[in-house]
Protein backbone atom coordinates (compact mmCIF):
# COMPACT_ATOMS: atom_id res chain seq x y z
CA UNK A 1 0.00 0.00 0.00
CA UNK A 2 1.07 3.16 -0.79
CA UNK A 3 2.27 5.45 2.14
CA UNK A 4 2.01 9.47 1.44
CA UNK A 5 4.46 10.86 4.17
CA UNK A 6 7.62 12.78 3.76
CA UNK A 7 10.73 10.59 3.72
CA UNK A 8 12.52 12.26 6.60
CA UNK A 9 12.14 14.73 8.82
CA UNK A 10 12.78 18.40 7.89
CA UNK A 11 13.74 21.55 9.80
CA UNK A 12 14.27 24.72 7.86
CA UNK A 13 15.64 27.75 8.98
CA UNK A 14 14.07 30.61 10.12
CA UNK A 15 14.68 33.31 7.45
CA UNK A 16 12.63 36.88 8.64
CA UNK A 17 11.69 38.96 5.60
CA UNK A 18 13.84 41.66 5.50
CA UNK A 19 11.84 44.65 4.08
CA UNK A 20 7.96 43.22 2.94
CA UNK A 21 7.04 44.85 -0.35
CA UNK A 22 4.31 43.78 -2.84
CA UNK A 23 4.32 41.11 -4.81
CA UNK A 24 0.43 41.72 -6.30
CA UNK A 25 -0.90 44.97 -6.39
CA UNK A 26 -4.75 45.13 -7.02
CA UNK A 27 -5.91 48.46 -8.08
CA UNK A 28 -9.52 49.50 -8.60
CA UNK A 29 -10.28 46.13 -9.63
CA UNK A 30 -14.11 45.96 -10.77
CA UNK A 31 -16.20 42.29 -11.77
CA UNK A 32 -19.79 42.79 -13.04
CA UNK A 33 -21.71 39.91 -13.76
CA UNK A 34 -24.78 41.16 -15.47
CA UNK A 35 -26.33 44.39 -13.69
CA UNK A 36 -24.92 43.47 -10.41
CA UNK A 37 -20.66 44.46 -9.53
CA UNK A 38 -19.07 41.78 -7.58
CA UNK A 39 -15.49 43.86 -7.02
CA UNK A 40 -15.83 47.17 -7.84
CA UNK A 41 -12.89 49.74 -6.95
CA UNK A 42 -11.30 47.06 -5.09
CA UNK A 43 -7.34 47.54 -4.15
CA UNK A 44 -5.21 45.33 -1.94
CA UNK A 45 -1.50 44.34 -2.12
CA UNK A 46 -0.19 40.87 -1.23
CA UNK A 47 3.33 40.41 -0.02
CA UNK A 48 6.56 38.94 -1.47
CA UNK A 49 7.49 35.66 0.26
CA UNK A 50 3.93 35.56 2.17
CA UNK A 51 1.27 33.30 2.76
CA UNK A 52 -1.64 35.01 2.20
CA UNK A 53 -4.75 33.26 2.86
CA UNK A 54 -8.08 34.79 1.90
CA UNK A 55 -11.43 34.26 3.79
CA UNK A 56 -15.34 35.51 3.99
CA UNK A 57 -18.54 34.66 3.92
CA UNK A 58 -20.37 32.79 0.39
CA UNK A 59 -20.78 34.77 -2.40
CA UNK A 60 -18.26 37.72 -1.52
CA UNK A 61 -15.82 35.80 -4.55
CA UNK A 62 -12.85 34.40 -3.09
CA UNK A 63 -12.20 31.62 -5.97
CA UNK A 64 -13.25 34.37 -8.63
CA UNK A 65 -10.68 36.94 -7.07
CA UNK A 66 -8.11 34.56 -7.79
CA UNK A 67 -9.22 33.69 -10.79
CA UNK A 68 -8.59 37.24 -11.82
CA UNK A 69 -5.42 37.38 -10.38
CA UNK A 70 -4.34 34.25 -11.99
CA UNK A 71 -5.24 35.70 -15.25
CA UNK A 72 -8.42 32.48 -15.57
CA UNK A 73 -10.93 35.01 -15.15
CA UNK A 74 -11.31 38.44 -17.33
CA UNK A 75 -11.42 41.86 -15.29
CA UNK A 76 -13.93 44.72 -15.94
CA UNK A 77 -11.60 47.24 -14.84
CA UNK A 78 -8.33 48.20 -12.88
CA UNK A 79 -5.52 46.84 -13.04
CA UNK A 80 -3.32 43.89 -11.44
CA UNK A 81 0.16 43.75 -11.70
CA UNK A 82 2.97 41.58 -10.29
CA UNK A 83 6.17 43.77 -9.14
CA UNK A 84 4.88 46.28 -11.94
CA UNK A 85 4.64 43.67 -14.17
CA UNK A 86 1.61 42.18 -16.36
CA UNK A 87 0.24 38.65 -15.60
CA UNK A 88 1.47 37.77 -19.19
CA UNK A 89 5.19 38.17 -18.05
CA UNK A 90 4.84 35.99 -14.74
CA UNK A 91 4.98 32.72 -14.30
CA UNK A 92 2.46 31.31 -11.71
CA UNK A 93 0.97 28.29 -10.49
CA UNK A 94 -2.37 27.20 -9.93
CA UNK A 95 -3.97 24.70 -7.39
CA UNK A 96 -7.47 24.12 -8.43
CA UNK A 97 -10.14 23.21 -5.92
CA UNK A 98 -11.76 20.13 -8.00
CA UNK A 99 -8.26 17.85 -8.55
CA UNK A 100 -10.43 15.26 -9.44
CA UNK A 101 -10.92 17.25 -12.29
CA UNK A 102 -8.03 18.34 -13.30
CA UNK A 103 -6.21 15.74 -13.47
CA UNK A 104 -5.43 14.20 -16.77
CA UNK A 105 -6.71 10.26 -16.51
CA UNK A 106 -5.18 8.85 -19.56
CA UNK A 107 -1.67 10.13 -18.04
CA UNK A 108 0.35 8.46 -15.60
CA UNK A 109 1.25 10.88 -12.25
CA UNK A 110 4.81 11.30 -13.37
CA UNK A 111 3.65 12.03 -16.77
CA UNK A 112 0.67 14.76 -14.95
CA UNK A 113 3.41 16.35 -12.87
CA UNK A 114 5.74 17.09 -16.40
CA UNK A 115 2.79 17.86 -18.87
CA UNK A 116 3.08 21.89 -18.35
CA UNK A 117 6.80 21.07 -19.54
CA UNK A 118 5.62 19.06 -22.55
CA UNK A 119 3.14 22.01 -23.42
CA UNK A 120 6.00 25.03 -22.63
CA UNK A 121 8.09 22.76 -25.41
CA UNK A 122 11.11 22.45 -22.56
CA UNK A 123 13.86 19.06 -23.79
CA UNK A 124 12.78 16.09 -22.32
CA UNK A 125 16.00 16.04 -20.42
CA UNK A 126 15.26 19.18 -18.74
CA UNK A 127 12.52 17.91 -18.22
CA UNK A 128 13.63 14.92 -15.95
CA UNK A 129 15.80 17.49 -14.07
CA UNK A 130 12.65 19.53 -13.32
CA UNK A 131 10.44 16.51 -12.36
CA UNK A 132 13.42 14.85 -10.33
CA UNK A 133 13.46 18.34 -8.72
CA UNK A 134 9.91 18.37 -7.18
CA UNK A 135 9.54 14.89 -6.41
CA UNK A 136 13.05 15.36 -4.55
CA UNK A 137 11.38 18.84 -2.78
CA UNK A 138 8.02 17.30 -1.88
CA UNK A 139 9.90 14.05 -0.70
CA UNK A 140 6.69 12.22 -0.78
CA UNK A 141 5.98 8.12 -1.70
CA UNK A 142 4.34 8.03 -4.12
CA UNK A 143 3.96 5.65 -7.03
CA UNK A 144 4.26 7.86 -10.01
CA UNK A 145 3.66 5.18 -12.35
CA UNK A 146 -0.03 4.92 -11.60
CA UNK A 147 -2.70 6.35 -12.80
CA UNK A 148 -5.14 9.61 -10.75
CA UNK A 149 -7.59 7.06 -10.43
CA UNK A 150 -5.55 4.21 -8.82
CA UNK A 151 -4.71 7.06 -5.98
CA UNK A 152 -6.43 8.26 -3.00
CA UNK A 153 -7.42 11.98 -2.87
CA UNK A 154 -4.84 13.55 -1.06
CA UNK A 155 -2.30 11.63 -3.57
CA UNK A 156 -4.55 13.26 -6.45
CA UNK A 157 -3.95 16.33 -4.67
CA UNK A 158 -0.32 16.17 -3.76
CA UNK A 159 0.62 15.42 -7.56
CA UNK A 160 -1.85 18.79 -8.70
CA UNK A 161 0.63 21.05 -6.29
CA UNK A 162 3.49 19.29 -7.95
CA UNK A 163 2.46 19.96 -11.15
CA UNK A 164 1.46 23.50 -10.59
CA UNK A 165 5.16 23.74 -8.86
CA UNK A 166 7.42 21.93 -11.66
CA UNK A 167 7.02 25.54 -13.62
CA UNK A 168 9.49 27.09 -10.14
CA UNK A 169 6.17 29.71 -10.46
CA UNK A 170 6.69 33.01 -8.64
CA UNK A 171 3.74 33.16 -7.07
CA UNK A 172 0.91 29.64 -6.35
CA UNK A 173 -2.36 30.07 -6.00
CA UNK A 174 -4.41 27.82 -4.09
CA UNK A 175 -8.28 27.35 -4.19
CA UNK A 176 -9.43 26.08 -1.46
CA UNK A 177 -6.79 23.15 -1.56
CA UNK A 178 -7.67 21.24 1.81
CA UNK A 179 -11.60 21.20 1.18
CA UNK A 180 -11.93 17.78 0.06
CA UNK A 181 -9.84 16.30 1.93
CA UNK A 182 -10.28 14.10 5.79
CA UNK A 183 -8.12 15.87 8.47
CA UNK A 184 -5.05 13.38 8.23
CA UNK A 185 -4.34 14.37 4.76
CA UNK A 186 -5.55 18.07 5.73
CA UNK A 187 -2.95 18.19 8.53
CA UNK A 188 -0.30 16.40 5.86
CA UNK A 189 -0.99 18.67 3.50
CA UNK A 190 -0.88 21.33 5.85
CA UNK A 191 2.81 20.20 6.65
CA UNK A 192 3.97 19.80 2.93
CA UNK A 193 3.05 23.27 1.93
CA UNK A 194 4.04 25.65 4.74
CA UNK A 195 7.56 23.63 4.12
CA UNK A 196 7.88 24.21 0.24
CA UNK A 197 6.88 27.88 0.93
CA UNK A 198 10.02 27.80 3.53
CA UNK A 199 12.11 26.15 1.64
CA UNK A 200 11.12 28.23 -1.82
CA UNK A 201 10.02 31.28 -0.58
CA UNK A 202 7.50 31.25 -3.29
CA UNK A 203 4.41 33.84 -2.57
CA UNK A 204 1.33 31.83 -1.74
CA UNK A 205 -2.10 33.16 -2.22
CA UNK A 206 -4.62 30.57 -0.56
CA UNK A 207 -8.80 30.43 -0.90
CA UNK A 208 -9.68 28.32 2.44
CA UNK A 209 -13.64 28.01 3.91
CA UNK A 210 -11.62 26.62 7.22
CA UNK A 211 -10.49 29.70 9.55
CA UNK A 212 -8.36 27.22 11.42
CA UNK A 213 -6.56 26.56 8.25
CA UNK A 214 -6.89 30.15 6.87
CA UNK A 215 -5.03 31.09 10.14
CA UNK A 216 -2.88 28.20 10.22
CA UNK A 217 -1.12 28.67 7.15
CA UNK A 218 -1.22 32.31 6.66
CA UNK A 219 1.35 35.86 7.54
CA UNK A 220 -1.94 37.43 7.08
CA UNK A 221 -5.41 36.30 6.50
CA UNK A 222 -7.71 39.03 4.04
CA UNK A 223 -10.88 38.95 5.43
CA UNK A 224 -13.33 39.80 2.42
CA UNK A 225 -17.07 41.24 3.09
CA UNK A 226 -19.67 41.21 -0.01
CA UNK A 227 -22.28 43.84 -1.56
CA UNK A 228 -19.65 44.80 -3.56
CA UNK A 229 -16.57 42.79 -2.31
CA UNK A 230 -14.51 44.96 0.19
CA UNK A 231 -11.30 43.95 2.42
CA UNK A 232 -13.32 44.06 5.47
CA UNK A 233 -9.61 43.42 7.51
CA UNK A 234 -6.32 42.24 7.48
CA UNK A 235 -5.38 40.06 9.98
CA UNK A 236 -1.21 39.37 10.71
CA UNK A 237 -0.69 35.67 12.13
CA UNK A 238 3.71 35.90 12.78
CA UNK A 239 3.71 32.80 14.59
CA UNK A 240 7.47 31.26 13.77
CA UNK A 241 7.51 27.98 11.51
CA UNK A 242 7.79 25.06 11.07
CA UNK A 243 3.92 25.43 12.77
CA UNK A 244 3.10 22.37 14.42
CA UNK A 245 -0.16 21.32 16.54
CA UNK A 246 1.03 22.67 19.35
CA UNK A 247 0.46 26.12 16.83
CA UNK A 248 -3.12 25.74 17.71
CA UNK A 249 -2.86 26.15 21.22
CA UNK A 250 -0.95 28.96 21.22
CA UNK A 251 -2.09 32.14 22.49
CA UNK A 252 -1.02 34.54 19.17
CA UNK A 253 -3.22 31.70 16.88
CA UNK A 254 -6.43 31.64 19.51
CA UNK A 255 -6.33 35.56 19.44
CA UNK A 256 -5.90 35.78 15.20
CA UNK A 257 -8.47 33.53 15.02
CA UNK A 258 -10.89 35.26 17.35
CA UNK A 259 -10.37 38.70 15.67
CA UNK A 260 -10.72 36.78 11.87
CA UNK A 261 -13.61 35.17 14.01
CA UNK A 262 -15.22 38.71 15.37
CA UNK A 263 -14.82 39.95 11.91
CA UNK A 264 -16.54 37.67 9.58
CA UNK A 265 -19.50 37.08 12.42
CA UNK A 266 -19.60 41.46 12.20
CA UNK A 267 -20.20 41.04 8.19
CA UNK A 268 -22.36 38.39 7.70
CA UNK A 269 -24.71 39.55 10.47
CA UNK A 270 -24.57 43.44 8.29
CA UNK A 271 -24.85 41.43 4.99
CA UNK A 272 -28.09 39.03 4.89
CA UNK A 273 -29.02 40.64 1.92
CA UNK A 274 -26.59 40.92 -0.22
CA UNK A 275 -25.84 40.03 -3.46
CA UNK A 276 -26.52 36.33 -4.44
CA UNK A 277 -23.77 33.43 -4.41
CA UNK A 278 -20.94 33.16 -6.98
Amino acid sequence: MTRLEPKESWHPKIVDHPSPRPHVSVRDLRKVYGETALYDDFSVDFIKGHVTTIFGPNGCGKSTFIGMMSGIIGIDGGTILYEGRTINDTRIGYVFQNYRDVLFPWLSALDNIRYPLTFMGIPILKQREMVDRIVAQTRVQIDLSKYPYQLSGGQQQTISIMRSLVVRPEILFLDEPLSALDYQMTLFMRDLLQRIQMETKITMVVVSHDLEDAVYLADSIVLLRKGPTRVSRIVPFSAQRPRTLETLSDPAFIRAKQDALLTFQADVRGGMDSAPAW
